[in-house]
């Protein structure tokens, strides 16, 4: 008797500052069945890191995440999204500045959409951030893979421990 599994896959992409960091952060959730960094929401075709280092690309640094919806929801992915970064700062996470890292959910379906915004929302009016959001929410433009050493950078130095090494 041969048993056939049928995994339902989502995805989900957000830019939330420099990928190593947000990738190691959903690389590591039980249900995420693969992560991929790269860039996205800008106009240049097949965009290279320096490209986007440089600013002038209009893409930002973005992860593309696999999820199976039955372990780990979109809600889920969305409350570790708005926990990872800071939502109110424009064009910088950190040290990093530029307008590749500013913070995006780049929604797959008008479900996504409609969680995004209503999260965002219940963020803005809880009163925990200090500024308003400037987090834009977007369809999901053209994902450009990043070069193959950015893929899995904090998990391939030991620094974490991803759930999927895909």
């Amino acid at each position: 008797m041969i048993v056939t599994i049928m995994l339902e896959i989502e995805k989900a992409t957000f830019a939330a500052g420099c990928f190593w960091k947000v990738e190691s952060e959903f690389c590591q959730i039980k249900g995420v069945i693969s992560t991929q960094v790269g860039y996205s929401g800008g106009y240049t075709i097949n965009p290279t890191y320096e490209e986007v280092c440089k600013d002038v690309t209009g893409h930002a640094e973005s992860v593309l995440i696999e999820f199976d919806p039955n372990i780990v929801s979109y809600d889920a992915l969305l409350e570790i999204f708005w926990s990872i970064h800071d939502p109110t700062t424009l064009n910088r996470q950190g040290l990093d500045i530029g307008s590749q890292y500013r913070s995006i959910v780049f929604y797959h379906n008008n479900e996504q959409k409609s969680k995004a915004l209503k999260y965002m929302e219940k963020l803005e009016k809880s009163g925990k951030l200090r500024s308003k959001i400037v987090t834009e929410i977007l369809p999901k433009n053209i994902f450009y893979r990043a070069e193959e050493y950015h893929q899995k950078y904090f998990h391939k130095r030991g620094i974490v421990k991803c759930t999927s090494e895909k």
